[in-house]
């Protein structure tokens, strides 16, 4: 597989549903270089997944724009590709089947994306899973056939919107280092919005944090730390520390409002610290 990373650059976005809506956000600004890893942290309310979704092309702003490279993103693309907390795969099909129905639809011809769903399946180590149907799989296989199919499009961006969230510990690790180590690999940008301080240390080069009601990027921390990040190697706790004293003072200063993140209905109502 050939992929690389895009220049994202976010200019004064700002986002209301309806004209009473009070304002999701207002005014945020973000740049991120090729390749890089971007954590947006926050309590629900602030605003990140209503702002994944604009990313995604799903939503349009109020005002503001967002521009991968050269390219201003007012829909879906191919290129930069959304996995959410659940797979929703088509229980009837294959493993293959589903990691290649993008390219289907896309009209490839049969012994070219079978080379092309062969390679993903290889980076998500699901080859020996291939013929199975998915609904044999596990919760977290199942959850590496959608990131299979994210990656079989060879997109520049991955947006993450807790995908790992209803996994057990053991699984939602594994996933958290293999998707940075492919990220890595491959050279494309992610973009993950998370409740989990340990998960942005383990994943982000660069961690944002969130809060208010409009929200606002109210501080960030880079992340440089070496791979492979453990959970409790020292320079990880301390990172950990940082990053979670910043979050409560961005949450004592710009309290959200109550209720849940727009788009995110399953989100818990305070940030997951795990021992």
């Amino acid at each position: 597989m050939s992929i690389r990373g895009v220049r994202i650059k976010i200019e004064d976005l700002s986002h209301r549903y309806t004209s009473k809506s009070p304002i999701t956000f207002d005014k945020v600004n973000l740049e991120a270089k090729h390749g890089e890893i971007i954590v947006i942290i926050g309590r629900s309310g602030c605003g990140k997944s209503t702002l994944l979704h604009i990313l995604a092309g799903l939503l349009k702003p109020t005002d503001g724009s967002v521009r991968l490279d050269d390219t201003l993103v007012t829909s879906p693309s191919p290129q930069w590709v959304m996995m959410f907390q659940a797979p929703h795969l088509f229980p009837w099909m294959k493993v293959s089947q589903n990691v290649g129905i993008g390219l289907h639809f896309a009209g490839w011809d049969e012994s070219r994306m079978r080379e092309r769903v062969d390679d993903a399946l290889s980076l998500v180590d699901l080859q020996d899973y291939a013929d199975n149907n998915v609904q044999d799989l596990s919760g977290g296989q199942q959850q590496r056939v959608a990131l299979a199919r994210s990656l079989v499009m060879e997109p520049e961006l991955l947006l993450l919107d807790e995908p790992f969230s209803a996994l057990d510990a053991f699984t939602r690790a594994s996933l958290q280092h293999d998707v940075r180590s492919i990220a890595k690999r491959l050279g494309f940008n992610v973009v993950i919005v998370t409740h989990d301080i340990d998960e942005a240390v383990l994943m982000a080069d660069r961690a944002l944090i969130m809060a208010g009601s409009p929200g606002k990027i109210y501080d960030e921390l880079e992340v440089n730390l070496p791979d492979p990040r453990e959970r409790h190697d020292p320079n990880v706790q301390a990172m950990r520390t940082r990053l979670m004293e910043a979050f409560k003072q961005a949450a004592n200063e710009y309290p959200s409002a109550s209720g849940k993140d727009a788009g995110d209905e399953s989100s818990p109502h305070s940030v997951t610290q795990h021992a």
